[in-house]
């Protein structure tokens, strides 16, 4: 039986489209099965007590193989998202910048957080998945 991989991508709520876009890409990929982590709009840790999000985040976070972090350019702009950053590093869950789709530049927060940066390409996301997911 095929690994399934546990997958937490680390998004910008504002760019659920862009979140959506890369679990398809990632779904229609054959012979790769993977369950994602990481809280949506749809499913969404209902609460305004922030130590109260940042525990569940964390047992997210811990609970993954690997952590895709959409790496454009409002990832620098997002708290959120440099937390989860940061909080996968310190439990040593690998973090694989993903550049979205037309996007020449990407967000420091990722890039001097992730063990690669790869292009919106299925095979090259799946490649990287594969490689460095622990």
């Amino acid at each position: 039986m095929a690994k399934e991989y546990k997958i937490f991508i680390s998004h910008s709520w504002q760019y659920t489209d862009t979140l959506e876009a890369l679990r398809n890409l990632i779904n229609t990929r054959g012979y790769f099965s993977a369950v994602y982590e990481e809280s949506t709009r749809d499913k969404p840790i209902n609460s305004d007590d922030e130590s109260y999000v940042k525990r569940r985040l964390s047992q997210k976070i811990g609970n993954s193989d690997v952590i895709l972090a959409l790496a454009g350019v409002y990832a620098s702009h997002s708290s959120w998202m440099q937390w989860e950053l940061d909080k996968a590093i310190e439990l040593g869950i690998p973090i694989i910048g993903v550049i979205p789709r037309g996007q020449n530049r990407i967000s420091t927060i990722v890039s001097s957080r992730s063990v690669v940066d790869i292009r919106w390409n299925t095979e090259s996301i799946v490649s990287a998945i594969r490689a460095y997911a622990k």
